[in-house]
């Protein structure tokens, strides 16, 4: 049986213009005064993407970060696999756990209380033994997405401040956080400019034909807002 649509879906989707793709800043202040905003709780924003790429081509995978301007308004826990130096400078920028071997047994035996995971060139060595543990949930640390790294600091830095890491999945799609629905119009606005920004850049050289096929904005419980991505993504089509 079909799932019914919640009554904030139903009301939200009143507000929205038939066949009309918003601005971004037309859409942000639009999902700011649908029910979903008035509900209890802050809920996060989202931007959705369809793209015209084909992931099962290695040259044609949409993979990147994007730091948020105004963060992502959520605690980002960091864990990071080094030794020595690298160790304790990530101790000092605020990881909540560091290790190498140690650590390693921890998530191999189902520690999973963290966000996101950095480790340093040599300690990958070891981690890739992780990867039926960290893969599925997106969480092996990439040299692509920053989180191999001899600078510990700056990266645990970085995941604390917002900047939020994105891929295709196998139907061409891509979802990206962008905030928090209490966040300033403004703010929300630049957040979501800038992941609209970086995942057009991302454009992978072996795409063919329109990249950015869809973009829609929502919020939990909102029904999406349909995004002209051009105007903010100037040069990403072809």
């Amino acid at each position: 049986m079909p799932k019914v649509p919640s009554r904030r879906y139903r009301e939200g989707s009143k507000l929205l213009e038939p066949k009309k793709r918003y601005s971004v800043n037309e859409a942000v202040s639009l999902l700011k005064k649908m029910p979903a905003g008035k509900s209890k709780g802050n809920p996060s924003v989202d931007l959705s993407f369809n793209l015209g790429v084909d992931p099962k081509q290695s040259d044609q995978v949409v993979r990147g970060t994007v730091s948020l301007p105004h963060g992502s308004g959520k605690n980002v826990r960091v864990i990071v696999f080094a030794q020595g130096n690298a160790a304790e400078a990530a101790k000092s920028a605020g990881a909540i756990a560091v290790g190498y071997a140690d650590l390693i047994k921890k998530v191999s035996e189902g520690w999973a209380d963290f966000d996101v995971a950095v480790a340093t060139p040599d300690a990958m060595i070891e981690v890739r033994k992780l990867g039926k543990v960290l893969g599925p949930r997106g969480l092996m640390p990439n040299p692509k997405t920053g989180t191999v790294t001899e600078d510990t600091a700056k990266a645990v830095k970085e995941c604390q401040a917002g900047r939020v890491e994105f891929k295709v999945d196998k139907g061409s799609n891509l979802h990206v956080s962008c905030g928090k629905l209490n966040f300033e119009e403004k703010n929300l606005g630049e957040n979501v400019q800038a992941v609209i920004e970086s995942v057009s850049r991302a454009r992978p050289a072996g795409a063919k034909g329109k990249y950015l096929k869809n973009c829609v904005l929502s919020a939990t419980f909102s029904p999406g807002i349909p995004i002209a991505v051009t105007e903010v993504a100037a040069g990403s089509e072809d």
